[in-house]
């Protein structure tokens, strides 16, 4: 898989940042993965969806080896199709959305959320689009 996207912020990506990726399945099955990484390099958040299962699987890999996967069989996204892929977070979990479907939530294994400092997107995919930006928080 190749990285098509790579953002780096040192004061960290958690809570309140928000991922959108919008692309078109068209090279494979399961070929596309998101990871957020700490600045120790672990995989703090890992999701991957898989076209061959219809599943969303979500996971952590942490002093060398993956955590307890979790899957969701919410999977609003077909293969040959534009897709739209969103992933926010808040103090307590990550939150995906796909094609403005609630897929899945993945609660916080990894803490400081501050250590949590880099995105990438791996892909043989067609990227159109990658967006990391922080939304406004109300008080």
């Amino acid at each position: 898989m190749a990285l098509q996207f790579e953002a780096f912020h040192a004061g960290g990506l958690a809570p309140g940042w928000n991922l959108l990726v919008q692309g078109h399945s068209d090279s494979g099955e399961d070929q596309f993965e998101i990871n957020f990484l700490s600045e120790t390099g672990d995989i703090v958040f890992h999701i991957k969806p898989r076209f061959s299962s219809a599943t969303m699987v979500a996971n952590t890999f942490q002093g060398g080896r993956w955590g307890q996967e979790e899957v969701s069989s919410v999977f609003p996204l077909v293969l040959g199709e534009p897709f739209e892929m969103e992933v926010s977070s808040d103090a307590e979990h990550f939150h995906v959305h796909a094609q403005e479907h609630k897929v899945l939530q993945f609660a916080h294994r990894h803490r400081p959320l501050a250590a949590i400092t880099r995105v990438q997107v791996l892909s043989d995919h067609r990227l159109a689009q990658v967006e990391l930006a922080r939304k406004g928080l109300s008080w």
